[in-house]
């Protein structure tokens, strides 16, 4: 494995650590839903009162809140699992070209795919939703039902997760190129077993 190949594969594992542990949110996100499914049912407002704030919670806990938190939870699985899955290779992708290829021509549509196309938008998206976060965050945003506070909180997981994604996207360039320039006809096998490049 040559040095380029290495950097590339440090910098997606770096990117998809935090894809990895977020997934463990499903837990969390399974509860919430047993609760408020259960909460609204018995027809309960109000859940949990502590009497000072807390960041995103407030200084409660309701049925709405809770249905809320699902969806922040959920947001933050995603946006910081796509880095996870870019860099396991268990992304989506259209075969119909690139099934067609070896594993250099593999590695080829990678990088023109990911410079075209992943990197610019990462860039561009994460870019635009820093006014995003920071406009919710000047405002004050909160639930209009009285449910979460401090909604700039899950909005910082958009710029985050794109981050994170255009740095597994950058990691799978240096690693294709490095591929590209070694010489060798087929890629070493990646973590899942499937030939990455």
């Amino acid at each position: 494995m040559t040095m380029l190949e290495r950097i590339g594969h440090a910098l997606m594992h770096v990117s998809a650590w935090p894809g990895r542990v977020s997934s463990w949110l499903v837990l969390p996100i399974i509860l919430a839903v047993l609760v408020a499914v259960t909460g609204t049912m018995m027809r309960l407002g109000d859940l949990f009162g502590w009497g000072f704030a807390i960041p995103l919670l407030g200084s409660h806990l309701s049925i709405t809140g809770l249905a809320e938190l699902q969806w922040h939870l959920f947001a933050v699985m995603v946006m910081l699992g796509a880095s996870f899955a870019l860099a396991e290779d268990r992304h989506v992708r259209v075969d119909f070209i690139y099934a067609k290829f070896q594993g250099r021509g593999k590695a080829v549509v990678d990088i023109i795919g990911d410079l075209v196309l992943l990197l610019p938008f990462c860039a561009i998206v994460a870019w635009l939703s820093l006014n995003f976060v920071g406009l919710a965050y000047r405002s004050g945003e909160q639930s209009d039902y009285g449910g979460l506070t401090d909604r700039y909180l899950v909005k910082a997981i958009l710029p985050i997760g794109l981050a994170l994604l255009f740095t597994a996207g950058l990691g799978r360039i240096i690693r294709n190129v490095g591929f590209l320039l070694s010489g060798r006809q087929a890629a070493e096998p990646g973590p899942n077993g499937a030939s990455h490049g």
